[in-house]
């Protein structure tokens, strides 16, 4: 409401409590309250609807902005004709109706480097005084039919990453991830369907995100900004060992609808399914999602999957195994077939003259020597492997005590 010298303005938009916002081809009606303290001479009272879009941004030294124009209508409620138009003192209350254009209007939203603004404008114009103006703010919004043929086929994708390198690999880690469709409303839940397969020696973390994607476009350059609107996370999967997701369900907070058709603002959302796994990138795969308002949905796409819920991924949390994951075994770093490939040639006997020196002891040299033992359990693992390759001679000779590894096999140490 504005108060000059002897006069009030405001506007009143019918049943904006009741409603979310405005779509093309819908009447926007309301009245203007004009309260007049004395007689007051009027040139005439409009009512305009104005809509554009801005972008901008700092880009190094320089601003990168941009402004589109989506609409403007305008309507004269009351004018002068040929003659001063006098308002005696009262309380005056003038509808309106105005119509929006039939063509799809660009969704209301407002971004960190940019907007979509719509708004509402009464106009008092009166002789040698400044126009007298107020505004109220409109929602538009451009309902999304997310039963549309495109939007409606499941979705899927598989991904496969090899933990390690070279000779220290231990192995894969895969995911595959489906949902039903591409298209939702806010406040529908999204059943996940994924498979992770950890076949590494590593702990991982399943993780299901939804991203907002704000990309400003102005001067042939863009600003992208990624923000996360919902997640949670799944239970931990430990080495050799698989999780599966039957329909697991992340729910879509109140969030802007995707916003497609504008040419320097969009506004796009993604589901990311992550397998989060320590000392190496992440596994993800990310499927495309188009987010329409509450209403604009088919509910014919609801399924029982929907009511499914898994507790661990719609409340977050994160548990450490009792104990901690040992370091890649000899096994997996050294493979048979490079144990053979690198031993010692055939074991050629040795004269009797090397053992009548003070001190012998002569023990088979190995390449590729295992490291050191960790834990009682590899140390025992280790012995094992040595036991398997040689055989443990004592001999006395000359009274001295010899210690030899034979190879098993071969007719002497």
């Amino acid at each position: 409401m504005t108060h000059t010298e002897g006069k009030s303005l405001d506007l009143i938009l019918d049943n904006s409590d009741q409603r979310d916002g405005y779509c093309s081809g819908e009447v926007v009606a309301g009245h203007i309250s004009l309260k007049i303290f004395e007689a007051t001479t009027v040139k005439a009272i409009k009512v305009l609807l104005k809509g554009y879009a801005q972008v901008s941004w700092m880009h190094k030294r320089s601003r990168c902005s941009e402004e589109r124009k989506y609409l403007s209508l305008s309507k004269t409620l009351l004018a002068s004709t040929g003659q001063d138009l006098i308002l005696h003192s009262g309380m005056y209350e003038i509808p309106f109706e105005l119509q929006l254009p039939q063509s799809p209007l660009v969704s209301s939203f407002s971004g960190k480097h940019g907007h979509v603004y719509y708004m509402v404008q009464a106009v008092l114009k009166t002789p040698f005084h400044e126009n007298q103006h107020v505004c109220r703010e409109l929602c538009i919004i451009n309902p999304i039919d997310v039963s549309m043929p495109t939007l409606i086929y499941p979705v899927s994708q598989t991904c496969k990453k090899m933990i390690g390198c070279w000779i220290f690999t231990s192995g894969p880690i895969s995911l595959s991830v489906s949902i039903d469709r591409q298209g939702y409303c806010n406040g529908e839940s999204i059943p996940i369907c994924a498979l992770i397969e950890n076949l590494s020696s590593r702990l991982v973390v399943p993780k299901a995100v939804i991203y907002q994607i704000q990309t400003y476009m102005a001067k042939g350059k863009k600003k992208i900004l990624k923000r996360v609107v919902a997640s949670a996370s799944g239970n931990v999967v430990p080495s050799d060992c698989s999780s599966r997701w039957n329909g697991n369900a992340l729910k879509i907070p109140p969030v802007s609808p995707s916003i497609l058709n504008s040419d320097i603002l969009k506004v796009e959302y993604l589901l990311a399914v992550i397998v989060q796994i320590p000392g190496a990138k992440n596994l993800k795969v990310q499927l495309p999602l188009v987010i329409s308002t509450d209403g604009h949905c088919s509910h014919s796409f609801y399924t029982s999957r929907d009511s499914i819920m898994d507790m661990s991924l719609l409340y977050p949390r994160f548990t450490l195994p009792d104990v901690a994951e040992a370091p890649p075994s000899y096994a997996e770093v050294v493979s048979e077939e490079q144990f053979e490939e690198h031993r010692t040639p055939t074991y050629q006997p040795q004269p009797d003259w090397l053992l009548n020196g003070p001190e012998i002891a002569y023990i088979q040299q190995f390449r590729l020597q295992p490291p050191p033992s960790y834990s009682e359990k590899n140390s025992s693992t280790l012995t094992a492997l040595l036991n398997r390759r040689a055989k443990v001679i004592n001999r006395d000779v000359d009274g001295r005590r010899v210690v030899f590894l034979q190879r098993h096999g071969s007719s002497r140490p």
